[in-house]
């Protein structure tokens, strides 16, 4: 009798360590939107809630501009930023990581910007006031009402050149040349998070915006690296 229990608790404790294995210690997102969205949604949010068609809002799948290659496609996200404080931004669900994990994922974001370094305007440069940022939360980020305002009050987003709980700023629009053209940039960085207990949690990309004008870019790939966290 001893010997069979002894080799249930044995055969429960491989099931346990096989389960626990499934899960990836390293796990790789590499989204390319050449074709498809590929789960993105894309979202605004600190502008007032009876002024969207003013604030110009606009997010689609749609053709890169020139002089980039016009035969692929990107996810393009536009808005005029009248609150001084425009968050333009991209979310997705993640799954299959493990539950209640501790992750650090390391961001590769490209983008297209027609802004050149240095450029003066209202309120600030239309580049390096408009800062970029990039993390993920275990619950979806999700604007609501107050005072008459869209805001984000879930999760902890980025507010211009200040980290959030849930992102970090990796850099600004300025696309790093003296071209007022559209030129393809890349944003990098690295932000730790956990999972929620079912091994999920909501990716989100986005710019805050100091600039008082219209910022428009073209997202055409994000790349995350996804590695568990011990100890934590």
């Amino acid at each position: 009798m001893k010997k069979y229990l002894f080799s249930i608790i044995a055969a429960a404790t491989l099931m346990s360590c096989s389960d626990n294995d499934s899960f990836p210690t390293r796990f790789v997102l590499s989204d390319k939107f050449t074709t498809s969205n590929q789960g993105w949604i894309g979202d605004f949010a600190d502008y007032p809630k009876t002024d969207s068609v003013f604030y110009e809002l606009s997010y689609s799948h749609a053709k890169l501009p020139a002089p980039l290659d016009t035969a692929k496609k990107a996810l393009r996200i536009s808005g005029n930023n009248h609150s001084d404080d425009l968050f333009m931004f991209l979310k997705k669900r993640v799954t299959g990581l493990k539950p209640n994990q501790t992750y650090s994922a390391k961001f590769e974001v490209e983008f297209a910007s027609t802004v050149p370094n240095g450029m003066m305007g209202v309120g600030g440069s239309p580049g390096e006031s408009v800062y970029f940022g990039a993390g993920f939360s275990a619950i979806e980020p999700k604007k609501e009402v107050d005072n008459g305002y869209y805001r984000i009050k879930n999760v902890g987003k980025i507010s211009q050149a200040a980290d959030g709980k849930d992102m970090k700023v990796m850099g600004n629009v300025a696309n790093g040349t003296d071209k007022n053209q559209y030129t393809l940039v890349k944003r990098t960085g690295t932000f730790t998070g956990k999972t929620d207990a079912n091994g999920q949690l909501w990716l989100i990309i986005g710019t805050d915006s100091g600039f008082e004008a219209t910022t428009t870019l073209y997202y055409t790939g994000v790349n995350v690296e996804f590695i568990e966290l011990t100890n934590q």
